[in-house]
């Protein structure tokens, strides 16, 4: 299965119709979501695509894992879905992992081990479905590993889960960067009943050090920044270099969450999200 998945080219996704997952994010929702018929996440070098679906509700959730607090972030996916599967009697949980590479560092390897283990120890009966991690998602190109599939996106209506391509990263691309970047725990950042993109208020130290990082070139950034240097995809020098110019632009986060409330947003008749 792992070589037929990938295999496949990446399909684009339309924007209209995706929430789209950051790193240390997750989300979830049911067929039922009238804003939301994909879930997507991409960027993934030695990080993990986790895709959990109930078979009977059809509830799905799909969280992007770095690897920061697994154990205690797979409760999290378990949850989101089984809350929103009460009423279904029939069907199974089914598990669809991918992301990493044969990396030097062994990143991959050992969050690849953690994912298993933590979903093993789960008292729901979990099976499997799609395994494409790691040594099964390396490709040597130009006599360097790297990952085949870097993006997944699943289909909530159908539970199709396919390679997958984003040009649009929002709402809220940098401050969701921007929480993730200053050390942020993984968060859910989708309200399905309200069918709402749901930011939290988080909280960073103002660090004018990291102004230091927006005069070196790209090979200085990718050797201290990025857990697999030779691995990125082409935009994450930029992607880099504008979170780091968000922090320096907001050193507290109060601003962006006024009376301490969440920034929300609403899916507009243009298929945009709009602030609500």
């Amino acid at each position: 299965i792992a070589k037929q998945f990938v295999s496949r080219s990446p399909e684009a996704v339309d924007t209209k119709q995706l929430l789209y997952v950051q790193q240390r994010e997750f989300a979830a929702t049911t067929p039922a979501d009238n804003s939301v018929s994909v879930l997507g996440s991409d960027d993934a070098t030695t990080c993990h695509l986790v895709v959990l679906r109930h078979t009977g509700s059809g509830a799905t959730c799909l969280a992007h894992c770095d690897g920061s607090s697994t154990c205690t972030e797979v409760p999290l996916i378990v949850s989101a879905v089984t809350s929103r599967s009460a009423p279904a009697k029939e069907g199974r949980l089914e598990l669809h992992l991918v992301g990493g590479f044969d990396d030097d560092r062994r990143t991959s390897h050992s969050l690849s081990l953690s994912i298993l283990a933590a979903f093993q120890k789960q008292t729901e009966e979990i099976h499997l479905e799609t395994c494409c991690i790691t040594d099964m998602n390396d490709v040597i190109k130009d006599g360097i590993h790297r990952p085949v599939v870097y993006g997944i996106g699943v289909n909530v209506k159908t539970g199709h889960v396919f390679p997958a391509s984003f040009t649009h990263r929002g709402p809220a691309e940098e401050l969701r960067s921007a929480r993730s970047f200053s050390g942020g725990q993984m968060v859910e950042v989708y309200d399905s009943s309200r069918e709402l993109v749901k930011i939290e208020p988080c909280r960073w130290t103002p660090n004018n050090d990291m102004a230091f990082w927006l005069s070196q070139d790209d090979e200085t950034i990718l050797q201290y920044l990025s857990t697999s240097p030779h691995a990125e995809p082409p935009h994450f020098v930029h992607h880099i270099k504008s979170t780091i110019q968000f922090l320096l632009d907001h050193p507290s986060a109060d601003g962006l969450f006024p009376g301490g409330q969440p920034q929300l947003y609403r899916r507009a008749e243009d298929g945009r999200w709009k602030r609500a």
